[in-house]
């Protein structure tokens, strides 16, 4: 099976040991984004609802450079720090999945990197 590392110049880097993407056979795997801004590494300011926003944002330019998109997701997994925040991320997600969404696993988790509020990984078909 082909194995691809991919990089995205729209995205944040890597903050360890890892790849931003890994294209293999007919999917390409997305390492979890925080919402950071890819120009400074930081988190972008307004909490849940900015950071998913900047979070999928992220995972859509990752998803671009590897030959996909996210109307090509078929699973992504979903870290808060506050299930309490929920719906508010919820909400955000909807906005770039409006019709025929992936499924979803959502957890809540002790901590984040960068003390992040969410954290989202996504599984897509290649185009």
């Amino acid at each position: 099976m082909d194995r691809k590392v991919v990089t995205s110049e729209n995205a944040p880097k890597a903050l360890g040991p890892y790849s931003v993407a890994i294209r293999a056979g007919m999917f390409v795997f997305a390492s979890g984004q925080l919402g950071l801004d890819p120009q400074s590494g930081n988190l972008v300011p307004g909490g849940i609802e900015t950071e998913t926003r900047q979070a999928l944002t992220n995972i859509r330019h990752v998803l671009a450079d590897s030959g996909s998109g996210l109307d090509a997701v078929v699973k992504t997994t979903v870290f808060l720090k506050d299930m309490a925040e929920f719906s508010k991320m919820n909400a955000v997600y909807a906005e770039f999945f409006p019709e025929n969404p992936p499924a979803r696993s959502t957890v809540q988790v002790a901590a984040l990197p960068r003390d992040g509020t969410v954290e989202i990984e996504a599984v897509a078909l290649l185009k």
